[in-house]
């Protein structure tokens, strides 16, 4: 058996389980400062917080840059530092350009001549903080923290604390997505779990159709259907409902509308195949004995039902956290979520250890919301048998 089991578990480490893990360790992983500045990596420890560094400290930084001058290393330093103090790459790259010589008489005087930033403890504070193998910086990035010239935690300022809200931000949403499905696909699959087998396979149909549909062509259909002059906006003011159009995309109002659209098949199906196993002879049963159509409603179909409403609840929730090409055509610059920029750390700003660091979050938030909910429901009501 467990020969049998080989292949498909290394297939599965080597293709899902082991480029998630690299991709995740690029959160703590700072090789190539070390690997760009070793001589300095060595020295620095050398060097007390708050005053300048000594004259050996100087002299390694000056024989680092020298062997790394005009190669393509010092740009990809430069830029690596220049996360951790905004800057930092036109002092680096400015200092390779006018490097001095290693023979110089005092090499801290000749870089502070290059640059006067040379002269300010916070410049090698990070120099010392990323010197080592590993580092915290991208982790406590995405938390909106930082450390100082002392080496202590402390909040970045207030303009540059964009991430707590975005999780809070990508939370609510989800939650939001979550309860708007579980409202409609509610009573879509009861209908269908009450159908005719022939009824309930036209429906069926009807809820797996957007599944052949691509999710970039659907999203950008809601555009076109929500803008002023969409369809909805017009079919409401000939209607009469309306006298202007609503703004409904580009803001929370068409992220919620095209998110649920996308993810209503995975509430409606967990649901249906839950509800179809529910025996109509209990409802019968209850009614029988004088309970009224709302008690037999709350009293036996809802809780039947709950496994379905659990696992579809669980699956669009999870989907819907990790979510990223429909808020970023349908909402705006306020409803983007952490998908977005997780895709912008990795594209655009190539800051992979950021992006890795707000993908290991997203994938704890999602964990923590699995173990909560089989906490409070029970493991097996997230499995729909």
């Amino acid at each position: 058996m467990l020969a049998l089991m080989a292949p498909s578990v290394v297939f599965v480490c080597l293709v899902f389980v082991l480029p998630i893990a690299l991709f995740l360790f690029r959160a703590v992983d700072n090789s190539d400062v070390p690997r760009a500045l070793p001589k300095l990596a060595l020295v620095i420890g050398t060097w007390n917080d708050g005053e300048l560094p000594p004259e050996p400290v100087y002299r390694a930084l000056v024989a680092d840059l020298t062997v790394l001058r005009g190669s393509p290393e010092l740009a990809i330093l430069a830029r690596r530092l220049n996360y951790a103090l905004p800057g930092f790459r036109g002092t680096l790259t400015r200092t390779g350009r006018m490097l001095p010589a290693s023979d110089v008489p005092s090499a801290k005087d000749a870089l502070i001549a290059v640059d006067a930033k040379w002269a300010d403890p916070e410049i090698w504070a990070v120099l010392r903080q990323q010197s080592g193998p590993v580092t915290d910086f991208f982790l406590l990035t995405a938390l909106d923290r930082k450390r100082d010239v002392a080496g202590d935690i402390v909040p970045v300022a207030g303009d540059q604390a964009i991430f707590i809200d975005l999780y809070g931000r990508t939370l609510w949403v989800s939650l939001g997505v979550t309860l708007f499905c579980v409202i409609l696909g509610f009573p879509i699959a009861a209908a269908m779990a009450r159908a005719t087998p022939a009824t309930a396979n036209w429906m069926l149909l009807g809820v797996l159709v957007p599944f052949w549909t691509s999710l970039l062509v659907r999203t950008t259909a809601w555009v076109i259907l929500l803008q002023n002059e969409g369809l909805v906006n017009r079919a409401l003011i000939w209607l009469g409902v309306l006298d202007t159009p609503l703004q409904l995309v580009f803001n929370r109002t068409g992220v919620y509308i095209a998110m649920v659209h996308v993810l209503l098949p995975y509430m409606i199906l967990p649901l249906y195949s839950v509800m179809k196993g529910i025996q109509q002879s209990h409802l019968r049963a209850a009614s029988s004995l004088g309970a009224s159509p709302l008690r037999v409603f709350f009293t036996i179909y809802l809780p039947l039902s709950m496994p379905g409403v659990v696992a579809g609840a669980t699956l669009v929730f999870v989907s819907a956290v990790g979510f990223y090409v429909t808020p970023a055509l349908v909402g705006g610059p306020r409803d983007q979520m952490i998908g977005y920029f997780i895709s912008y750390f990795t594209n655009s700003a190539v800051n992979w250890g950021l992006a890795s660091a707000l993908g290991a979050f997203l994938l704890l938030l999602v964990a923590i919301t699995y173990l909560i909910l089989g906490k409070l429901v029970g493991f097996d009501r997230l499995k729909v048998r």
